[in-house]
């Protein structure tokens, strides 16, 4: 027997940059192959920050797309699933047919409608598409869990990145992206990993994680010629920030046939070197979402508990009511880790 509903819920709503307001909305109805979540924890990612902060976002829609819960009502051909039973969202599946399904790279899909209206888990309650529910490994907490779709995207990164054990590493930027991404450098072997970050809070965290090396941008150097190899050069390049300045640095520390991995979103639009990239054979590319696999592989490392989610995660969650004044703080550096909201 299905639980009682109730008829609204408080959410988190989009009204201008820089301004949003929890308010009263209606529960959403599943449909018939529909799934209704009541929300557990929802971080907050540096795209929500962008929509907000940046005025990127559709006024009077709801963000949130890093959520766990508690499934709270079925659609009528939904099959597989009970009432109470711990998920997480997904990503939206691919056609299966375009050249990029494939090839294994669905998060490049041509053949999958846009979202559309888009409805996020900064509210009590989130619906979506059964075909996006992920079931949570027995023994892992929502809280941890909420951080599956991060992971993911960092475990992209690496994937796309091709380290291997016995390299080095650099990671540019260590907001809650970066510092994941160290993360799952670490759990696969890679040792040595130099941490570039401005904020004292995020390095401190950065050396807590598993850094081998921490410093500032301004001790990255930047030689003038192309050909010049820098002292300490790496392998690979993790660049977390999407701020200009640090994707030319983090370009400027790779040895010859070194990568450079663009994980990070900006709006500033960097110089890129080309002649370095000729001369040194470099690999420039970016991170894209998800590993087709990309949230199984994340479920499965949060569940083997070899990441300091203690630290990777904020030790107090907050309510939709702190939300804004929290997504400030992140934007400013003074927050560290992942951001989990409790909407209930």
């Amino acid at each position: 027997m299905t639980p009682a509903l109730p008829e609204a819920m408080r959410a988190a709503v989009y009204r201008e940059r820089g301004r949003i307001a929890v308010e009263k909305r209606p529960v959403p109805e599943p449909g018939p192959r529909d799934v209704l979540l009541r929300v557990s924890h929802c971080g907050v990612c540096g795209t929500d920050l962008h929509l907000v902060l940046d005025g990127w976002g559709r006024p009077d829609s709801i963000g949130g797309h890093e959520y766990s819960g508690r499934i709270a009502a079925l659609g009528t051909q939904v099959s597989g699933w009970k009432i109470g039973e711990p998920a997480v969202g997904g990503p939206v599946p691919g056609c299966g047919s375009c050249d990029y399904c494939r090839a294994q790279r669905p998060a490049l899909c041509t053949g999958t409608p846009g979202l559309g209206e888009f409805q996020g888990a900064f509210a009590e309650y989130k619906l979506l598409p059964e075909t996006q529910l992920v079931r949570v490994p027995q023994g892992l907490g929502l809280r941890e869990a909420a951080l599956s779709e991060p992971l993911s995207v960092a475990l992209h990164a690496v994937t796309r990145s091709g380290v291997r054990p016995g390299q080095r590493a650099l990671v540019s930027g260590a907001g809650p992206i970066g510092l994941l991404t160290l993360a799952a450098l670490r759990a696969r072997g890679v040792e040595e990993v130099v941490v570039s970050e401005p904020s004292e809070v995020r390095r401190e965290l950065a050396r807590l994680v598993g850094a081998s090396q921490v410093v500032t941008p301004d001790q990255l150097e930047v030689p003038r010629m192309p050909f010049a190899r820098v002292d300490g050069a790496v392998h690979v390049a993790f660049e977390c920030s999407g701020v200009a300045a640090a994707i030319q640095a983090a370009l400027a520390q790779l040895e010859k046939t070194g990568t450079l991995v663009l994980v990070g979103s900006g709006v500033e639009r960097p110089r890129l070197d080309a002649m370095r990239v000729l001369l040194n054979e470099l690999v420039v590319t970016g991170a894209y979402n998800y590993d087709e696999d990309g949230y199984a592989q994340a479920l499965a490392l949060l569940a083997s508990r070899r990441l300091p989610t203690d630290l990777l995660i904020e030790p107090d969650d907050i309510a939709l009511d702190g939300l804004q004044a929290a997504m400030e703080r992140l934007a400013s550096g003074r927050i560290g880790g992942k951001v989990l909201v409790v909407p209930s």
